[in-house]
């Protein structure tokens, strides 16, 4: 499951996403976020509804994204459940100790379509911004706080680097993983002492892969004479656009037309 997340994964193509202005996207991300948390009912279609035309405009493969959701079905099918057995009201099936309420079910079905909305949003940031693009985004966002003596640049860096080593790491546990398992060290009818243990020896190999690839990455930015942002010039300046404009307007949009809509009592939830 570990190759299939999208978390991370900067996918190149010529699309109008990909113009656009990292801090445009960073702030729409935001926005629709927003709505997604805020959403009930038909409160959900505007948010669909752009995040989907997004997706289309981005011309990111939907195989790619497939795969992505589908490594994270496990967490997606939890999260449903729970909230269809564990969620009082009216009664509309019950099996032994469990009992499927009506409520639960629109509880259910608003919870998956929020989490497929908010991994959609944020995976979109990332699959079509470069790692050097949203560090200068997150940068320019933050700079009000550089009179609080807070270190943006650093602060950038740390969160960028961060997100561009989760797809390194999930490759490298899903590696890891697949080398024990043609070793005959697999989980299938074991007990759960075993199958911790088992957890141990894949983390182990994991997490010293991880300070070596620190360790490395330290010593390479220290040969290129890197010491944070102090001084530091930019050999591409951020810009915006009219295409810029128009996305900001539609994802402001789609938060106000999400309160809108539950303000006025048609939100059907």
């Amino acid at each position: 499951m570990f190759d299939g997340l999208m978390v991370g994964q900067y996918i190149p193509a010529n699309s109008p996403v990909h113009r656009l202005d990292p801090r445009t996207k960073i702030l729409s991300m935001l926005l629709l976020i927003t709505a997604a948390a805020l959403a009930k009912g038909t409160g959900f279609l505007p948010v669909a509804a752009v995040s989907v035309f997004a997706l289309l405009l981005s011309r990111v493969p939907f195989l790619f994204l497939w795969r992505g959701f589908k490594a994270l079905w496990v967490i997606l099918f939890i999260t449903f459940i729970l909230q269809i057995f564990f969620t009082p009201g009216e009664t509309i099936y019950t099996a032994g100790p469990l009992t499927i309420t009506k409520e639960g079910l629109l509880l259910g079905g608003q919870m998956l379509l929020r989490l497929v909305l908010l991994i959609l949003i944020s995976s979109l940031l990332t699959m079509t911004t470069t790692p050097v693009g949203l560090t200068a985004g997150i940068e320019h966002l933050g700079r009000p706080l550089q009179r609080f003596g807070v270190p943006v640049h650093e602060m950038a860096m740390m969160m960028t680097i961060a997100l561009r080593f989760v797809p390194t790491l999930l490759q490298e546990a899903f590696t890891v993983s697949r080398a024990q398992q043609s070793r005959g060290a697999g989980l299938s009818g074991v007990t759960l002492e075993r199958k911790f243990t088992a957890l141990v020896s894949l983390m182990v190999p994991v997490f010293a892969g991880a300070f070596r690839r620190a360790e490395e990455l330290s010593t390479a930015m220290e040969t290129r004479c890197y010491h944070g942002g102090a001084g530091r010039t930019k050999m591409k300046l951020l810009t915006y656009h009219p295409g810029d404009y128009m996305a900001l307007a539609v994802s402001l949009a789609v938060p106000l037309a999400v309160l809108a809509l539950r303000l006025s009592g048609s939100n059907g939830g």
